[in-house]
């Protein structure tokens, strides 16, 4: 059966539609069609005929509310957090849609998908290209893997040893086949320690895996010795960092289960720590919470803070990235290498993994390390997208916004340090529609050993090539790649206060207008601006210097720097208090003229002589604007004085609903 075989009704006139993310107050009326891959709304207004494009895989539920007078309404809500209203004139026509609606935004085949909807045969070689965009090997190679500690196994090759593990793993040089094979039986899934991260640095290492099955006593040589392997491959280590990402009561309930966590008394060479990270089932229920706040319509200040501390969100990204902090400290200040897993190994797993990493190395900070990342520690090794994030009809409990968390931990990094990450807030919002859409064949399937069977190299394109292209638009004007933070280990402040809500991701009701450009834009447009009145200056002294023979030498403006014992200590956090300036102390020469620190001298001097915008390598300036963080020891390590206060998502207790036993995921 085709998918154009349940459309009821393919076209409905005089509809109406109401978008409140684009700051719509009124309703535009128009024609509703459905084809086999998008919702499109076509406005009858002859002067604009804006459309609307919303695609079935998009749509996570549609609403019928009861017929009124006026037609039948249809709520869509989709997965980026956008809502639809519509009211369809007659109630025949509204049922049509909604049961078209309901059947196509819950495929069943992967052939139903946007991205098998096109010819295989078109642009085949631009197909096969974008996969080949992303070299999981030569990242490795970028990290000096592999080396004289780590190499790769073909233990895996035809995913024998664990069906959803990638083919290509690195392990510890001394652990043999059988070591390998032994642990895999010993390990939930098979998910056996596999290498994620290495530091030149230190040689430590951030390696993942499930929890072991040893329930209440049991052990396996081979998987102690896989971990002996692990610690081996750090000489200047005598010990490694198990992390259970699992909050301790979870582990034990599932000890139960005749699963759980390692032994310190039979696994010698480990310190054990839990991290406390929910399940995917605690965060399913605490998103849907911090939704129904972003869909709030004119909330109270009681109402909103009230649903932001209910939902709990704000204290499970705290909780990951308070994973990532722990993972990143011990590999680089202790040089001590980590094993991470929580219980099958493929979601707080892969959170904790990839959070350390950003913080780890600054190459994960650029817009194509982040993609780099992304493919390596979620789709490589095996994240279930499918199942996370609906792409499929299926088990609704197995739906949880797991990569949703790893993106807004990046976001709440970016925000403290504003200057250390080359793409913006748009970046990760994009990423965020792929992963949902499946527009590109990206985030399918649950494991590369899926990914194969359904050929989907063979049947759809990647996304991240796309992405690639329109990074002019998904570049940060404040990155400063040359910043001392910026080439190490990121420290955020995870203070509760220091956590906010991204209404940029899930406050789409109810907005005003959006400001033509926001803030980043401006910066980009000033930027860009610069660039091109500093050639425009450059090319016309190269020109008066090609007439008259002689350069063109332009007058520095010399502004005298105060001592540090001079100047006001200022605060450089994620969290400034209040802001305050403070007066000039030190006179400025501007062409052999004095500036006194008052403003009436210094407009008076304004008058007298102008002053143009300092360009080209000849012309420094320096500035004692209040807004300049020049005199911060901060700005080098790639903090701005930017605020970032917000309410915290609730308290530490545990939710209850949270049973690891029973529902046995990770």
């Amino acid at each position: 059966m085709s998918v154009m075989e349940h459309i009821r009704t393919p076209k409905v006139e005089n509809v109406r539609l109401l978008d409140r993310s684009s700051g719509q107050k009124k309703p535009s009326v128009g024609t509703l069609y459905l084809s086999a891959t998008h919702t499109i709304f076509v406005e009858n207004n002859p002067e604009t005929r804006r459309e609307t494009w919303v695609l079935h895989s998009m749509v996570s539920s549609v609403d019928r509310l009861p017929t009124t007078p006026t037609g039948s309404q249809l709520i869509l809500r989709c997965k980026d957090f956008q809502v639809f209203q519509l009211l369809i004139p007659q109630e025949r026509d509204c049922f049509d849609v909604h049961a078209s609606l309901v059947r196509m935004s819950r495929p069943e085949r992967y052939s139903e998908l946007y991205c098998m909807s096109f010819n295989p045969n078109a642009n085949k070689a631009e197909r096969e290209e974008s996969w080949k965009f992303i070299d999981l090997m030569a990242d490795y190679k970028r990290m000096g893997v592999p080396n004289n500690l780590w190499v790769t196994t073909a233990a895996n090759s035809e995913y024998r040893v664990c069906d959803s593990y990638p083919s290509e793993l690195f392990v510890p040089k001394s652990a043999t086949p059988a070591v390998i094979v032994g642990s895999s039986r010993f390990r939930s899934r098979g998910r056996f320690p596999a290498l994620s991260y290495f530091h030149q640095d230190t040689l430590a290492a951030v390696c993942r895996c499930s929890q072991p099955l040893s329930g209440f006593s049991g052990r396996c040589q081979e998987d102690e010795l896989m971990l002996q392997a692990v610690m081996k491959s750090n000489p200047g280590s005598e010990f490694i960092y198990v992390v259970d990402t699992r909050p301790k009561l979870n582990a034990m309930a599932n000890r139960a289960a005749g699963k759980g966590y390692e032994s310190e008394d039979h696994y010698t060479n480990i310190k054990l720590q839990f991290i406390g990270i929910e399940n995917i089932h605690v965060m399913r229920n605490s998103q849907q919470k911090i939704i129904d706040v972003g869909e709030m319509r004119c909330p109270s200040m009681t109402d909103f803070l009230w649903g932001l501390e209910n939902s709990g969100w704000l204290k499970h990204i705290k909780a990951v990235l308070d994973a990532g902090v722990f993972i990143a400290k011990a590999v680089a200040d202790e040089g001590v290498s980590v094993l991470v897993h929580c219980s099958d190994g493929w979601d707080r797993t892969a959170q904790a993994c990839s959070v350390a990493s950003v913080l780890l190395d600054p190459y994960y900070r650029t817009i194509n390390g982040l993609m780099v990342l992304i493919e390596r520690d979620w789709v490589s090794f095996g994240h279930k997208f499918s199942h996370r994030y609906s792409h499929l009809d299926g088990d609704p409990k197995e739906v949880s916004p797991v990569i949703d968390q790893f993106l807004e931990c990046v976001w709440q990094l970016s925000e403290q340090f504003p200057c250390a990450f080359e793409f913006n807030e748009r970046f990760l919002i994009a990423i965020h529609t792929h992963v949902y859409s499946c527009q590109y064949g990206s985030f399918l399937g649950n494991c590369q050993k899926e990914r194969k069977h359904i050929r989907l190299h063979e049947r759809s394109h990647s996304a991240w090539p796309q992405l690639w292209k329109a990074r002019a638009e998904y570049t940060n004007p404040l990155y400063k790649a040359e910043l001392t933070q910026s080439q190490g280990l990121l420290r955020p402040n995870t203070s509760p206060f220091c956590f906010k809500m991204w209404k940029g991701l899930y406050n789409h009701m109810e907005k005003t207008a959006r400001p033509r450009q926001s803030p980043a834009d401006l910066l980009s447009a000033v930027k860009e601006e610069s660039q091109q009145l500093e050639e425009e200056l450059t090319n016309h002294q190269e020109r008066i210097a090609a007439l008259t023979g002689k350069p063109i030498i332009l007058e520095k403006i010399q502004v005298p720097r105060r001592r540090t014992s001079q100047m006001r200590q200022r605060y450089c956090g994620p969290d400034p208090p209040s802001t305050y300036t403070y007066p000039i102390t030190s006179p400025v020469q501007v062409n052999n003229h004095t500036l006194s620190s008052k403003p009436a001298n210094q407009k008076a001097l304004m008058k007298d002589h102008r002053l143009t915008r300092p360009s080209g390598p000849s012309v420094q300036v320096r500035s004692h604007d209040p807004d300049d963080l020049s005199g911060c020891s901060d700005l080098e390590s790639g903090v701005a004085d930017l605020s970032s206060r917000s309410s915290s998502g609730g308290d530490d207790s545990k939710d209850r609903d949270s049973d690891e036993a029973v529902f046995n995921t990770a």
